[in-house]
Protein backbone atom coordinates (compact mmCIF):
# COMPACT_ATOMS: atom_id res chain seq x y z
CA UNK A 1 0.00 0.00 0.00
CA UNK A 2 1.51 3.24 -0.73
CA UNK A 3 -0.17 6.56 1.34
CA UNK A 4 0.34 9.86 -0.20
CA UNK A 5 0.60 12.11 3.06
CA UNK A 6 -0.09 15.45 3.21
CA UNK A 7 0.61 18.45 6.18
CA UNK A 8 1.77 21.25 5.38
CA UNK A 9 4.53 21.29 8.47
CA UNK A 10 6.87 18.26 8.18
CA UNK A 11 8.29 18.88 12.11
CA UNK A 12 6.76 18.36 15.36
CA UNK A 13 5.24 21.58 15.65
CA UNK A 14 1.54 20.34 17.44
CA UNK A 15 -1.02 17.93 17.92
CA UNK A 16 -2.02 17.53 14.51
CA UNK A 17 2.13 17.15 13.50
CA UNK A 18 2.14 14.47 16.53
CA UNK A 19 -0.42 12.36 14.80
CA UNK A 20 0.55 12.45 11.34
CA UNK A 21 4.01 11.27 12.25
CA UNK A 22 2.89 8.25 14.60
CA UNK A 23 0.40 7.31 11.48
CA UNK A 24 3.46 7.98 9.63
CA UNK A 25 5.55 6.11 11.60
CA UNK A 26 3.41 3.31 12.08
CA UNK A 27 2.81 2.66 8.29
CA UNK A 28 6.39 2.00 7.65
CA UNK A 29 6.97 -0.17 10.86
CA UNK A 30 4.28 -2.19 8.57
CA UNK A 31 6.19 -2.15 5.45
CA UNK A 32 3.89 0.45 3.99
CA UNK A 33 5.13 3.10 1.84
CA UNK A 34 4.48 6.94 2.52
CA UNK A 35 4.78 9.31 0.10
CA UNK A 36 5.41 12.65 1.89
CA UNK A 37 3.96 16.06 0.52
CA UNK A 38 4.81 18.89 3.02
CA UNK A 39 6.08 22.80 3.00
CA UNK A 40 9.64 23.62 2.94
CA UNK A 41 11.39 24.42 6.41
CA UNK A 42 14.45 24.06 7.66
CA UNK A 43 13.15 22.58 11.07
CA UNK A 44 11.77 20.05 8.78
CA UNK A 45 12.19 15.96 9.44
CA UNK A 46 14.16 14.33 6.69
CA UNK A 47 12.24 12.71 3.42
CA UNK A 48 13.08 11.36 0.13
CA UNK A 49 10.24 13.36 -1.10
CA UNK A 50 11.40 16.95 -0.20
CA UNK A 51 12.24 18.27 -3.89
CA UNK A 52 8.43 17.89 -4.05
CA UNK A 53 7.74 20.29 -1.14
CA UNK A 54 6.02 23.81 -1.69
CA UNK A 55 7.97 26.59 -0.98
CA UNK A 56 7.82 28.18 2.79
CA UNK A 57 5.56 30.73 3.19
CA UNK A 58 4.17 32.88 6.48
CA UNK A 59 1.86 35.07 6.32
CA UNK A 60 2.28 36.09 9.63
CA UNK A 61 5.76 37.77 8.90
CA UNK A 62 5.39 38.81 5.39
CA UNK A 63 5.01 42.09 4.52
CA UNK A 64 2.12 43.71 3.11
CA UNK A 65 2.87 43.63 -0.32
CA UNK A 66 3.73 40.18 -0.20
CA UNK A 67 0.22 39.54 1.59
CA UNK A 68 -1.02 40.95 -1.65
CA UNK A 69 1.17 38.85 -4.29
CA UNK A 70 0.22 35.67 -2.15
CA UNK A 71 -3.35 36.61 -1.68
CA UNK A 72 -4.36 34.29 -4.90
CA UNK A 73 -2.13 31.41 -3.36
CA UNK A 74 -3.43 31.22 -0.03
CA UNK A 75 -6.74 30.08 -1.47
CA UNK A 76 -5.41 27.96 -4.72
CA UNK A 77 -1.73 27.08 -4.77
CA UNK A 78 -1.10 26.67 -8.46
CA UNK A 79 2.44 25.73 -6.81
CA UNK A 80 1.38 22.78 -4.68
CA UNK A 81 -1.15 21.73 -7.56
CA UNK A 82 1.71 21.06 -10.45
CA UNK A 83 3.82 19.60 -7.66
CA UNK A 84 1.78 16.97 -6.25
CA UNK A 85 0.63 16.50 -9.51
CA UNK A 86 3.97 15.54 -10.76
CA UNK A 87 4.85 13.63 -6.92
CA UNK A 88 1.30 11.27 -8.27
CA UNK A 89 2.26 10.55 -11.48
CA UNK A 90 5.96 9.57 -10.26
CA UNK A 91 5.21 7.36 -7.13
CA UNK A 92 1.57 6.23 -8.12
CA UNK A 93 -0.07 6.93 -4.50
CA UNK A 94 -3.05 4.57 -3.44
CA UNK A 95 -4.48 7.02 -1.34
CA UNK A 96 -4.03 10.40 -0.27
CA UNK A 97 -3.91 11.23 3.35
CA UNK A 98 -4.65 15.20 4.27
CA UNK A 99 -3.92 16.75 7.67
CA UNK A 100 -3.23 20.20 7.77
CA UNK A 101 -2.89 21.55 4.10
CA UNK A 102 -5.36 24.81 3.94
CA UNK A 103 -3.32 28.19 3.13
CA UNK A 104 0.27 27.09 2.28
CA UNK A 105 -0.89 24.08 0.47
CA UNK A 106 -4.40 24.46 0.11
CA UNK A 107 -7.69 21.90 -0.37
CA UNK A 108 -6.77 22.65 -4.35
CA UNK A 109 -4.91 19.55 -3.98
CA UNK A 110 -7.93 17.57 -3.36
CA UNK A 111 -8.87 17.96 -6.67
CA UNK A 112 -5.46 16.76 -7.69
CA UNK A 113 -5.81 13.25 -6.80
CA UNK A 114 -9.51 12.78 -7.33
CA UNK A 115 -8.85 13.50 -11.11
CA UNK A 116 -6.36 10.65 -10.87
CA UNK A 117 -8.72 8.27 -9.38
CA UNK A 118 -7.10 8.19 -6.01
CA UNK A 119 -9.46 8.12 -2.54
CA UNK A 120 -8.71 11.43 -0.22
CA UNK A 121 -8.62 11.03 3.57
CA UNK A 122 -8.73 13.80 5.69
CA UNK A 123 -8.17 14.24 9.70
CA UNK A 124 -10.27 16.96 11.11
CA UNK A 125 -7.75 18.32 13.26
CA UNK A 126 -9.84 21.48 13.47
CA UNK A 127 -12.71 23.23 12.38
CA UNK A 128 -11.73 24.44 9.08
CA UNK A 129 -14.06 23.01 6.80
CA UNK A 130 -17.55 24.57 8.83
CA UNK A 131 -15.54 27.51 10.22
CA UNK A 132 -13.32 30.07 8.17
CA UNK A 133 -10.92 30.97 11.09
CA UNK A 134 -10.91 27.36 12.00
CA UNK A 135 -10.93 27.94 16.23
CA UNK A 136 -14.58 28.64 16.41
CA UNK A 137 -13.83 31.57 18.39
CA UNK A 138 -15.92 35.14 18.02
CA UNK A 139 -14.24 37.97 19.69
CA UNK A 140 -12.39 35.36 22.29
CA UNK A 141 -15.69 33.67 22.57
CA UNK A 142 -16.88 30.56 21.61
CA UNK A 143 -19.03 30.59 18.90
CA UNK A 144 -21.44 28.27 16.33
CA UNK A 145 -22.56 30.99 13.54
CA UNK A 146 -21.01 29.51 10.35
CA UNK A 147 -21.87 25.71 10.88
CA UNK A 148 -25.47 26.74 9.29
CA UNK A 149 -23.13 27.41 6.26
CA UNK A 150 -23.43 31.35 6.35
CA UNK A 151 -19.51 32.00 6.14
CA UNK A 152 -20.44 35.94 5.73
CA UNK A 153 -20.53 36.39 9.82
CA UNK A 154 -16.68 36.09 9.74
CA UNK A 155 -16.91 39.02 7.45
CA UNK A 156 -19.43 40.93 9.27
CA UNK A 157 -18.01 40.21 12.71
CA UNK A 158 -13.99 40.21 12.29
CA UNK A 159 -13.78 37.56 13.65
CA UNK A 160 -9.40 37.20 12.20
CA UNK A 161 -8.05 39.52 14.61
CA UNK A 162 -10.76 42.14 14.45
CA UNK A 163 -9.28 43.08 11.33
CA UNK A 164 -11.24 43.56 8.01
CA UNK A 165 -8.78 42.70 5.75
CA UNK A 166 -8.14 39.53 6.77
CA UNK A 167 -11.36 38.48 7.08
CA UNK A 168 -12.27 39.39 4.16
CA UNK A 169 -9.48 37.17 2.71
CA UNK A 170 -11.18 34.61 5.11
CA UNK A 171 -14.47 35.02 3.62
CA UNK A 172 -13.37 34.64 0.40
CA UNK A 173 -11.14 31.88 1.03
CA UNK A 174 -14.22 29.30 2.66
CA UNK A 175 -16.36 31.04 -0.31
CA UNK A 176 -14.08 29.80 -3.07
CA UNK A 177 -13.39 26.69 -1.53
CA UNK A 178 -17.30 25.56 -1.51
CA UNK A 179 -18.05 26.85 -4.98
CA UNK A 180 -14.94 24.79 -5.92
CA UNK A 181 -16.72 21.57 -3.88
CA UNK A 182 -12.51 21.13 -2.59
CA UNK A 183 -13.87 19.67 0.62
CA UNK A 184 -16.90 18.01 -1.14
CA UNK A 185 -14.40 15.50 -2.90
CA UNK A 186 -13.38 14.45 0.12
CA UNK A 187 -14.03 10.34 0.34
CA UNK A 188 -13.92 10.15 4.22
CA UNK A 189 -13.15 12.66 7.30
CA UNK A 190 -11.52 11.95 10.40
CA UNK A 191 -13.18 13.42 12.99
CA UNK A 192 -10.94 12.64 16.50
CA UNK A 193 -14.09 13.53 18.54
CA UNK A 194 -18.03 12.92 18.63
CA UNK A 195 -18.02 16.81 19.05
CA UNK A 196 -16.19 17.36 15.77
CA UNK A 197 -18.13 14.76 13.41
CA UNK A 198 -21.28 16.75 14.88
CA UNK A 199 -19.92 20.14 13.41
CA UNK A 200 -18.91 18.17 9.82
CA UNK A 201 -22.24 16.84 9.73
CA UNK A 202 -23.61 20.32 9.03
CA UNK A 203 -22.05 20.46 6.48
CA UNK A 204 -21.07 17.11 4.90
CA UNK A 205 -22.71 13.35 4.79
CA UNK A 206 -23.12 11.15 7.89
CA UNK A 207 -21.16 8.51 6.00
CA UNK A 208 -18.88 10.43 4.78
CA UNK A 209 -17.53 11.49 8.35
CA UNK A 210 -16.33 8.76 10.71
CA UNK A 211 -15.16 8.95 14.54
CA UNK A 212 -11.58 8.15 15.13
CA UNK A 213 -10.18 9.29 17.87
CA UNK A 214 -6.82 9.94 18.27
CA UNK A 215 -4.11 7.35 19.97
CA UNK A 216 -1.46 7.08 22.73
CA UNK A 217 1.61 5.17 22.35
CA UNK A 218 1.05 2.92 26.20
CA UNK A 219 3.53 0.71 25.20
CA UNK A 220 6.05 3.60 24.84
CA UNK A 221 4.76 5.23 28.24
CA UNK A 222 5.63 3.99 31.48
CA UNK A 223 2.59 4.95 34.25
CA UNK A 224 4.39 6.65 36.76
CA UNK A 225 3.99 6.44 40.73
CA UNK A 226 6.14 8.86 40.99
CA UNK A 227 4.51 12.68 42.55
CA UNK A 228 6.52 15.30 43.30
CA UNK A 229 3.71 17.87 44.31
CA UNK A 230 3.46 20.46 41.63
CA UNK A 231 0.76 20.69 38.95
CA UNK A 232 1.41 20.98 35.57
CA UNK A 233 0.46 23.05 32.44
CA UNK A 234 1.12 21.42 28.71
CA UNK A 235 0.66 23.61 25.75
CA UNK A 236 0.61 27.06 23.85
CA UNK A 237 0.49 30.08 25.85
CA UNK A 238 -2.70 31.81 24.31
CA UNK A 239 -5.84 33.20 25.51
CA UNK A 240 -8.12 30.44 23.74
CA UNK A 241 -6.31 27.90 26.34
CA UNK A 242 -7.46 29.36 29.16
CA UNK A 243 -4.16 29.27 31.06
CA UNK A 244 -4.57 32.67 32.62
CA UNK A 245 -7.50 31.55 34.47
CA UNK A 246 -5.01 28.69 35.57
CA UNK A 247 -2.86 31.12 36.90
CA UNK A 248 -5.61 32.94 38.59
CA UNK A 249 -6.49 30.36 40.58
CA UNK A 250 -3.14 29.03 41.22
CA UNK A 251 -2.77 32.72 42.39
CA UNK A 252 -5.76 32.48 45.10
CA UNK A 253 -4.92 29.24 46.51
CA UNK A 254 -1.12 29.47 47.42
CA UNK A 255 -1.01 26.11 48.46
CA UNK A 256 0.07 24.18 45.56
CA UNK A 257 2.97 24.80 43.00
CA UNK A 258 2.46 25.32 39.37
CA UNK A 259 4.61 24.59 36.38
CA UNK A 260 4.15 25.88 33.03
CA UNK A 261 5.42 24.73 30.07
CA UNK A 262 4.69 25.78 26.61
CA UNK A 263 5.14 28.91 24.87
CA UNK A 264 3.09 31.65 22.57
CA UNK A 265 1.84 34.83 22.86
CA UNK A 266 0.80 35.86 26.75
CA UNK A 267 4.40 34.54 27.46
CA UNK A 268 6.09 37.40 28.61
CA UNK A 269 3.03 39.07 29.95
CA UNK A 270 2.31 36.26 32.13
CA UNK A 271 4.99 35.28 33.55
CA UNK A 272 5.57 39.41 34.51
CA UNK A 273 1.97 39.36 36.38
CA UNK A 274 2.03 35.77 37.94
CA UNK A 275 5.87 35.51 39.34
CA UNK A 276 4.32 32.50 41.77
CA UNK A 277 4.35 29.55 39.04
CA UNK A 278 7.36 28.41 37.41
CA UNK A 279 7.72 28.78 33.77
CA UNK A 280 9.96 26.67 31.98
CA UNK A 281 9.44 27.23 28.40
CA UNK A 282 8.88 24.58 25.70
CA UNK A 283 9.88 21.18 26.71
CA UNK A 284 10.70 17.83 24.37
CA UNK A 285 12.57 14.48 24.96
CA UNK A 286 13.04 13.21 28.18
CA UNK A 287 12.65 16.97 29.91
CA UNK A 288 9.54 16.55 29.02
CA UNK A 289 9.09 13.25 29.71
CA UNK A 290 10.34 13.72 33.65
CA UNK A 291 8.45 16.57 33.64
CA UNK A 292 5.01 14.64 32.97
CA UNK A 293 6.37 12.23 35.32
CA UNK A 294 6.88 14.16 38.49
CA UNK A 295 3.26 15.61 38.26
CA UNK A 296 0.99 15.65 40.70
CA UNK A 297 -2.20 16.68 38.00
CA UNK A 298 -2.48 17.27 34.02
CA UNK A 299 -4.71 20.60 33.90
CA UNK A 300 -5.84 21.79 30.83
CA UNK A 301 -7.70 24.45 30.89
CA UNK A 302 -9.38 25.75 27.38
CA UNK A 303 -11.53 27.88 26.56
CA UNK A 304 -12.29 26.82 22.72
CA UNK A 305 -13.58 23.74 21.07
CA UNK A 306 -10.93 21.50 21.80
CA UNK A 307 -11.47 18.42 19.55
CA UNK A 308 -9.08 16.12 21.28
CA UNK A 309 -5.82 16.60 22.80
CA UNK A 310 -2.81 14.75 23.38
CA UNK A 311 -2.17 16.37 26.11
CA UNK A 312 -5.58 14.86 27.60
CA UNK A 313 -4.71 11.33 26.28
CA UNK A 314 -0.96 11.35 27.46
CA UNK A 315 -1.68 12.56 30.99
CA UNK A 316 -4.14 9.78 31.18
CA UNK A 317 -1.22 7.42 29.89
CA UNK A 318 1.54 8.76 32.28
CA UNK A 319 -1.31 7.84 35.14
CA UNK A 320 -2.05 11.79 36.10
CA UNK A 321 -5.28 12.66 37.04
CA UNK A 322 -6.62 15.55 34.21
CA UNK A 323 -8.52 18.41 35.35
CA UNK A 324 -10.21 19.96 31.91
CA UNK A 325 -12.55 22.39 30.77
CA UNK A 326 -16.21 20.09 29.99
CA UNK A 327 -15.92 21.95 26.36
CA UNK A 328 -15.98 20.48 22.79
CA UNK A 329 -14.14 17.16 23.03
CA UNK A 330 -12.71 16.68 26.78
CA UNK A 331 -15.50 15.53 28.24
CA UNK A 332 -15.24 12.41 25.92
CA UNK A 333 -11.91 11.62 27.17
CA UNK A 334 -12.02 12.71 30.84
CA UNK A 335 -14.25 10.76 33.07
CA UNK A 336 -15.76 13.18 35.82
CA UNK A 337 -14.97 11.59 39.02
CA UNK A 338 -13.13 8.87 37.83
CA UNK A 339 -10.18 9.87 35.56
CA UNK A 340 -9.92 13.15 36.12
CA UNK A 341 -12.25 16.50 36.90
CA UNK A 342 -14.43 18.42 34.98
CA UNK A 343 -15.43 22.54 34.99
CA UNK A 344 -16.67 25.28 33.60
CA UNK A 345 -14.46 27.03 31.09
CA UNK A 346 -12.96 30.08 32.60
CA UNK A 347 -14.40 29.28 36.31
CA UNK A 348 -11.29 30.23 38.12
CA UNK A 349 -12.77 29.54 41.31
CA UNK A 350 -13.77 25.98 40.22
CA UNK A 351 -10.87 25.12 38.79
CA UNK A 352 -9.18 26.62 42.45
CA UNK A 353 -11.45 24.24 44.40
CA UNK A 354 -10.55 21.03 42.50
CA UNK A 355 -6.98 21.19 42.14
CA UNK A 356 -7.12 22.26 46.24
CA UNK A 357 -9.07 19.00 46.59
CA UNK A 358 -7.16 16.97 44.78
CA UNK A 359 -3.90 18.05 45.68
CA UNK A 360 -5.11 17.91 49.28
CA UNK A 361 -5.61 14.10 48.83
CA UNK A 362 -2.68 11.60 47.28
CA UNK A 363 -4.51 8.67 47.60
CA UNK A 364 -7.68 10.04 45.25
CA UNK A 365 -4.82 11.09 43.02
CA UNK A 366 -3.33 7.74 42.50
CA UNK A 367 -7.06 6.11 42.37
CA UNK A 368 -7.62 8.63 39.09
CA UNK A 369 -4.31 8.14 37.97
CA UNK A 370 -4.81 4.22 37.59
CA UNK A 371 -7.96 4.92 36.08
CA UNK A 372 -6.88 6.89 33.61
CA UNK A 373 -3.89 4.64 32.91
CA UNK A 374 -6.45 1.26 32.28
CA UNK A 375 -8.55 4.30 30.43
CA UNK A 376 -6.01 4.90 27.61
CA UNK A 377 -5.44 1.70 27.54
CA UNK A 378 -8.49 0.13 26.58
CA UNK A 379 -10.32 3.04 24.53
CA UNK A 380 -7.21 5.41 23.14
CA UNK A 381 -4.03 3.24 22.90
CA UNK A 382 -2.23 3.87 19.41
CA UNK A 383 -3.11 0.20 18.39
CA UNK A 384 -6.50 0.91 18.36
CA UNK A 385 -6.00 4.05 16.12
CA UNK A 386 -3.66 2.39 13.81
CA UNK A 387 -6.05 -0.78 13.12
CA UNK A 388 -9.41 1.45 12.58
CA UNK A 389 -7.00 3.77 10.23
CA UNK A 390 -6.23 0.87 8.61
CA UNK A 391 -9.27 -0.65 7.98
CA UNK A 392 -10.48 3.18 6.48
CA UNK A 393 -7.72 3.10 3.78
CA UNK A 394 -8.69 -0.53 3.14
CA UNK A 395 -12.10 0.18 2.46
CA UNK A 396 -11.19 2.94 0.32
CA UNK A 397 -9.03 1.67 -2.21
CA UNK A 398 -11.39 -1.83 -2.59
CA UNK A 399 -14.30 0.71 -3.23
CA UNK A 400 -11.97 2.29 -5.86
CA UNK A 401 -10.96 -0.82 -7.25
CA UNK A 402 -7.36 -0.18 -6.07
Amino acid sequence: MKVLMANKFFFHKGGAEVVMFQEREYLLHAGEQVIDFSMQDERNSESPYESYFVSNKDYRKDSKLSKLNLALSFVHSREAVNKIAALIDKARPDLMHCHNVYHQITPSIISVAKSRSIPVVLTLHDFKPVCPVYLRLRAGQPCSLCLDGDFRHVLINRCAGSSIADSALLYAEATIQRWLGSYEKVDRFLAPSQFMRDAALHRFRSDQVVLLYNGVDTAEIDASAQDDGYVLYLGRLSREKGVETLLRAHQAAGSWDLVVAGTGPLQRDLQMRYRNARFVGQLSGQALKATIGGASAIVVPSEWYENCPMSVLEGMAYGKPVVASRIGGIPELVVDGETGVLFEPGDADELQGHISRLMDDPSLRARMGTSGRIRAERQFSIEKHNADLTDTYRSLMNASGG
